[in-house]
């Protein structure tokens, strides 16, 4: 019996590919899964199923028989957007474990700036023995930006930890654990009333630059601002100078445009935003993995492709 053939296509270093598909052939024996570069043009033209992680999409365009492609990341926004109309779909990992690290990460970075971690850091740098008021987490307002499987588990996990959660959402939602609001005048709502703000929204033509002067002007003085989402959600010149007259006390940037970022990058040499080297929820290989296996395993059995992504929406 032939084995069906799925490429791993990535442009991650072929060390860690090779680790991908080391781990996905143990929990799929009965199909061959080869780095990209080892296939050749026949077998191209039979390949039904792909896995990816952030792949070059051009390279997908090989595949004149793919019906869908599993990513092994979460993000797919440049498959979406350099694709135009794809003949196959695109799967991305939903894996429970990603928004449980995610979360940690959401309340790790809201104590940091909660308890002023970057105050106490700079005053250090000046050996600057000053204390501040703490004030309780109940007192601290999060607004969180994105309720998807990650934004939810996230506003959870900050409300566990008796911070005041509000939630942000561009389709209506609800929660027992906290307020949602949706819509342009939620948006305001929202953000007028946050000390810490974090986005954690796909990015969207609608998400594209959303975070500008103007949504800045709205809010709180001295407001802080978490980025786990997506680089071009924020315009870069409004977030400067938002920080630069004090409307904003501090930013943690974990994703950017281009990554890793430039060395030239002025972000880099603002004292008042921490970057974060794309942290906050890395994919875990082992979950990772077992959700593939089940995917795949299910499509060759049954025929179904797993949930995919809505190309209107952008995710």
């Amino acid at each position: 019996m032939t084995k069906n053939i799925i490429p791993f296509i990535s442009e991650l270093p072929l060390t860690e590919q090779v680790q991908w598909i080391e781990r996905l052939t143990q929990l799929l024996p009965n199909i061959e899964i080869v780095l990209e570069s080892s296939i050749g043009d026949l077998d191209k033209s039979h390949c039904k199923v792909a896995i990816v992680a952030n792949p070059n999409p051009k390279i997908l365009m090989h595949y004149s028989s793919l019906v869908w492609i599993q990513s092994v990341w979460a993000g797919v926004e440049r498959l979406v957007t350099e694709i135009e109309n794809p003949s196959f779909d695109i799967v991305r990992l939903v894996d429970p474990c990603l928004a449980q690290t995610m979360a940690d990460a959401v309340v790790a970075w809201s104590y940091y700036l909660h308890r002023d971690m970057p105050v106490y850091k700079s005053q250090q740098n000046n050996q600057n023995w000053q204390q501040h008021n703490v004030s309780l987490t109940s007192d601290c307002t999060i607004g969180v930006l994105g309720l998807g499987k990650l934004g939810l588990a996230s506003a959870k996990k900050l409300a566990l930890n008796n911070f005041n959660v509000i939630g942000w959402s561009q389709n209506k939602k609800s929660s027992e654990n906290f307020k949602c609001y949706s819509g342009v005048e939620g948006l305001k709502t929202v953000v007028s009333q946050c000390n810490i703000v974090v986005i954690l929204l796909p990015l969207t033509n609608e998400t594209y630059g959303l975070f500008n002067s103007s949504l800045f002007s709205l809010m709180k003085s001295d407001a802080g601002l978490i980025n786990f989402a997506r680089g071009n959600i924020i315009n870069n010149d409004d977030l400067l100078t938002a920080l630069k007259s004090k409307k904003l006390s501090h930013a943690v940037l974990d994703v950017f445009d281009k990554e890793p970022l430039p060395k030239d990058d002025r972000l880099w040499q603002n004292a008042n935003i921490t970057i974060l080297p794309h942290i906050s929820a890395p994919t875990n290989k082992e979950t990772a993995c077992q959700i593939v296996k089940s995917n795949i395993d299910n499509y060759f059995i049954s025929g179904n492709i797993p949930s995919a992504v809505d190309l209107k929406k952008g995710y």
